[in-house]
């Protein structure tokens, strides 16, 4: 299974008209892919930004619909609101489970670190051995890595509350939970956004 990240910018106050349409192309079955949500970012850059991850069977799939994006005068079902978009694939750690979509919080938090050369492998060694602790505080979406573009990685993570984020990152620093080992070391540049997921995201 394949992840897809996308990142869309849409035009001033667009977001409200666009979403019905968006809904709709990516919940028809011609998208080829599973709907696991869909979020309005909040800090940041955050005028008229969406953040939309999909899932795919296989790297043919996820070809197919990428193309279709591609040469569409209307990507996304939204061409005219749209700014620009960005379209990223990802495979998720080999030790996580599927994302399980659901109620999970009502705010998310996307981390993505560009990872120094040759640091996926001792990133992921790190993550599985500290994320069974870590997940007990509160659960992981999902972390993967980029198949295209600068190496890097892309975890997601829901939290009830801006203020319980800080709680629970605070308790896991105290405790030495976390950061992973190798986590740090290896990453050379990282961002971090705040979204909120929109009406008809599954992963709310």
């Amino acid at each position: 299974m394949l992840y897809e990240l996308t990142e869309l910018a849409l035009k001033l106050r667009a977001v409200p008209e666009a979403l019905p349409a968006l809904e709709s192309y990516t919940t028809d079955s011609a998208a080829g892919g599973t709907l696991l949500g869909c979020w309005e970012t909040e800090h940041g850059v955050i005028v008229g930004r969406l953040l939309l991850l999909r899932e795919f069977a296989d790297a043919g799939t996820l070809a197919a619909e990428r193309q279709r994006i591609l040469t569409s005068s209307d990507p996304f079902g939204i061409g005219e609101h749209l700014e620009s978009f960005r379209v990223c694939s990802y495979a998720p750690f080999p030790f996580l489970p599927p994302v399980r979509t659901g109620q999970f919080g009502g705010v998310y938090e996307f981390r993505t670190y560009r990872l120094k050369v040759g640091g996926l492998g001792p990133t992921m060694a790190g993550w599985e051995a500290a994320l069974p602790e870590r997940t007990k505080l509160y659960p992981l979406t999902t972390a993967m890595y980029a198949l295209d573009g600068a190496p890097r990685i892309t975890h997601i993570w829901p939290f009830p509350s801006l203020d319980e984020r800080l709680a629970i990152r605070r308790e896991s620093y105290e405790r030495g939970i976390w950061p992973p080992e190798n986590g740090p070391e290896n990453i050379a540049h990282a961002t971090s956004t705040i979204a909120i997921p929109v009406p008809f995201s599954p992963l709310r």
